[in-house]
């Protein structure tokens, strides 16, 4: 054995090398007790060497220890502080693990090091790599640095090929930084922090991407000329001004322009119609002039055309319909009216996705349409009338949003054909009638959104085998080599698509911004993981992937399948606000649900203790409906729960745990329940506002308070009408003349109805009900027969 500290070990032959190492797994060892990669193997035998250790990469002759390859390996602390020793060491990749604290010093004396990647951690502090002057690539992305970049740059720059710094805290500016770097060929500064202008030697790189910083100032035409290598240009999301200039044309190698984001002004450059290099043109966001150059037609290649968000009023401009070669043509956010048809995008031969939401189209929804759409967007306009049953025919449909228009009539049984589609979004219009059987047949369809119609009909057992197999579907995503659909809005698209304020979809508020949403977009197509659907440390795993169905704030009715336990993808299920009623059946116990509301409906019968199985579960809300029967203990076994409801469900009797989950909510989640006896802490103050359910479809927090001041206000409105009759008949007596005998038997009819109704012992409850997911609210009276 040997004892050393993590800064005296050095040396020049293998021996000392693998001292170093073994330094090197006692200080990860130290700091990963439970959880180790396979560093935790490293051992010196006389059958195994260190250069066979895993991640080890040593010279030709087995002579000295060049390379460390610890991607993705569990590593947790700070960085390990002698890797100076290792003096061959020319590749180290410590990548995908969560190492913290800053960079050290004895990094910089690595002087042999050309690569360099500690990606995707958590590293901070300041950088100071002055001393890597023979690096290659370095790639710090995704990390929380800060500072400027001035310690580093140019002193690393004699050899520098790659400089990844994406997604960090760096600031500063960077317009003089990379001029020394002679072979530097990408650079990408995406969301940071950086200030001031443009590095104008750009044009002389491969890739160079700033999007999401702070950048201003003109492009000017003096940066391209000359000769110009760059085959992708990101310059989305600063705040750039003025005219972008023509002479970008002399990149006659661009694969990708995105401007997307900015202040830029004046006519679009009619010379990007000479690259025909040209896939992407990303020109969203800005304020162009709405006369599209012909040149643009030129563009053989051109996949993907967008122009969102640009200002652009009356009807689509015809040009747009001569893209024949496009494949997304995404026009969002704009101010159009018409031009629809006169324009004919809707038939191009070869697009694959249309997105023109947020615009201010009329009508009906046009039924001849491309069956080549894999998207079709159409949601916040004002469309109305029926949905087109032809949308049934496009095979290849993976999304159609339809949402927040003005649509009537009901729900085509023809997309029962639309195998491909993964969602539906019609949330937010008058359709009516049910939602057809035949949905059933969808069988990649895990996102479903109906909310706030007015549906009618039952949840039929025929419609729980959708979603069934959505695996074909990620199949052809996952093989699609169309990387160029990356910012064309699906950050838009997710934020709408992804119902951010339910769990396990909540972390979105926070997490889909421009930083994420890019290869989060991805992710959703190709059915990867991407929902932590439990905190950390949970014993429970996450989940594949996170399935919704939201009928709510409808008038669906009838009762909830048995086999709505084979919908194994369903991570999120509301049907509030809707007249459901019946036994909630015990088989909902065995889906994977993080969130589950029923509120606002008409479910009797036993609260099945299978729910306490649903160990995912964060959000259970079974509010105002008319369970009864013994309360279900093994809800107090929901330890991930954060939100919970079950008042004014009256039948429900037996004693809430004093300990668990269900002692951490307080009595407002136990509301209008007289049989449930309660901790006698919940009547202490303090204890009144616990979080007690979602206050869904748009319902105020101080819901009961208004409850309450229906109620008083109608008390008083009742009283004060007695007052107004009994002085009103004396002064009718007084004066007898026929239309007071009138008011008279009137007055008698209204106290007959009263004795009838005996409204002092059998009002139930006065509570406000929203339906619509609007501001618009009534005050229902619950009455029912003391009898009953």
């Amino acid at each position: 054995m040997f004892s050393m500290t993590a800064t005296s070990v050095t040396g020049d032959s293998l021996d000392s090398d693998s001292e170093v190492l073994l330094s090197f797994k006692s200080h990860l060892e130290s700091r990963n007790p439970t959880e180790r990669g396979k560093y935790n193997e490293w051992e010196t035998t006389e059958k195994q060497d260190v250069c066979q250790w895993h991640g080890i990469t040593c010279t030709p002759e087995g002579s000295r220890v060049t390379g460390i390859s610890l991607r993705d390996s569990t590593i947790s602390g700070p960085l390990f502080g002698n890797f100076s020793a290792l003096t061959h060491l020319t590749f180290l990749d410590l990548s995908s693990n969560t190492i913290g604290g800053s960079i050290p010093d004895d990094l910089s004396r690595c002087h042999s090091l050309k690569y360099l990647n500690l990606s995707k951690n958590i590293i901070g502090g300041e950088l100071s790599l002055s001393g890597l002057s023979n690096l290659e690539v370095l790639d710090l992305s995704v990390n929380k640095i800060s500072g400027d970049v001035h310690s580093t740059f140019p002193s690393i720059c004699n050899s520098l090929v790659v400089a990844n710094l994406s997604t960090n805290n760096f600031s500063g500016r960077i317009d003089d930084v990379f001029n020394e770097c002679r072979y530097l060929k990408y650079v990408d500064l995406r969301y940071n922090r950086f200030s001031g202008e443009i590095w104008s030697g750009f044009r002389r790189l491969v890739k160079f991407s700033v999007s999401g910083n702070r950048l201003s100032g003109n492009i000017s035409a003096s940066m391209f000329r000359g000769n110009c290598t760059l085959q992708v240009l990101d310059l989305s999301g600063n705040e750039f001004v003025g005219e972008f200039p023509g002479q970008v044309s002399n990149c006659q190698n661009l694969n990708v322009l995105d401007l997307w984001g900015n202040n830029f002004r004046g006519n679009i450059p009619a010379e990007l119609g000479s690259i025909s290099s040209l896939r992407g043109l990303h020109l969203g966001n800005n304020m162009f002039s709405r006369d599209i150059p012909e040149t643009l037609l030129n563009l053989s290649n051109l996949v993907f055309l967008g122009l969102s968000r640009n200002n652009f009023g009356g009807d689509v401009q015809e040009i747009f319909g001569r893209f024949t070669q496009v494949k997304y043509l995404v026009l969002y956010g704009n101010s159009y009216v018409g031009g629809l048809y006169s324009s004919n995008i809707l038939t191009l031969p070869n697009l694959s996705r249309l997105d023109l939401s947020y615009n201010n189209f009329s009508g009906r929804l046009p039924s001849e349409i491309s069956q080549n759409l894999t998207f079709l967007i159409l949601a916040y306009n004002n469309f109305s009338g029926d949905i087109p049953r032809e949308y049934g025919n496009m095979p290849r449909l993976q999304a159609l949003d339809l949402s927040s228009n003005r649509l009537t009539g009901s729900i085509p049984a023809s997309f029962g054909k639309l195998t491909s589609l993964l969602w539906l979004m019609l949330a937010n219009n008058s359709l009516s009638g049910e939602i057809p059987r035949e949905i059933g047949n969808c069988s990649s369809l895990l996102w479903l959104n109906v909310a706030n119609n007015q549906l009618s009909g039952g949840l039929y057992p025929e419609l729980t085998n959708m979603g069934s197999n959505p695996t074909p579907t990620f199949e052809v995503n996952r093989q699609s080599e169309d990387y160029i659909v990356a910012g064309s809005g699906e950050c838009l698209v997710m934020k709408r698509w992804i119902p951010a304020e339910f769990p396990p979809f909540i972390f979105g508020l926070e997490t889909l911004t421009k930083r994420s949403c890019r290869s989060l977009w991805d992710h959703v197509r190709e059915g990867k993981c991407i929902f932590p659907v439990c905190p950390p440390g949970s014993t429970v795993g996450p989940l594949d992937v996170s399935g919704y169905l939201q009928l709510s704030g409808n008038k669906m009715s009838g009762e909830v399948p048995a086999n709505i336990s084979q919908m194994k993808k369903l991570s999120m299920l509301h049907l509030g606000f809707n007249e459901f009623e019946g036994k909630l059946p015990i088989e909902i116990g065995l889906l994977p649900l993080v969130f589950l509301n029923l509120t606002r409906n008409k479910f009797s019968g036993q609260i099945p203790q299978e729910i306490g199985n649903i160990y995912n579960l964060q959000n259970l809300d079974l509010s105002y409906n008319n369970f009864s029967g013994n309360f279900p203990t093994s809800l107090n076994d929901l330890n991930e729960m954060s939100k919970f409801n079950i008042s004014y469900n009256p039948f429900i009797h037996g004693v809430i745990p004093s300990r668990g989950q269900l002692a951490t909510f307080g009595k407002d989640s136990f509301l209008g329940n007289p049989l449930l006896q309660l901790p006698s802490f919940f009547n202490q103050p303090g204890n009144n506002n616990s979080s007690s359910g979602e206050r869904d479809n748009g319902r105020e927090e101080d819901e009961d308070d208004e409850s309450a001041i229906d109620m008083l206000a109608f008390c008083w409105s009742t009283v004060l009408f007695y007052v107004v009759a009994l002085i009103g008949t004396l002064v009718l007596i007084y004066f007898d003349c026929p239309w007071c005998r009138a008011w008279l038997r009137l007055v008698d009819t209204f106290m007959s109805s009263l004795k009838i109704l005996d409204i002092g012992d059998d009002i139930v409850g006065i509570h406000t009900l929203d339906t619509k997911a609007v501001s618009k609210k009534k005050t229902v009276i619950s009455w029912r027969s003391r009898n009953t």
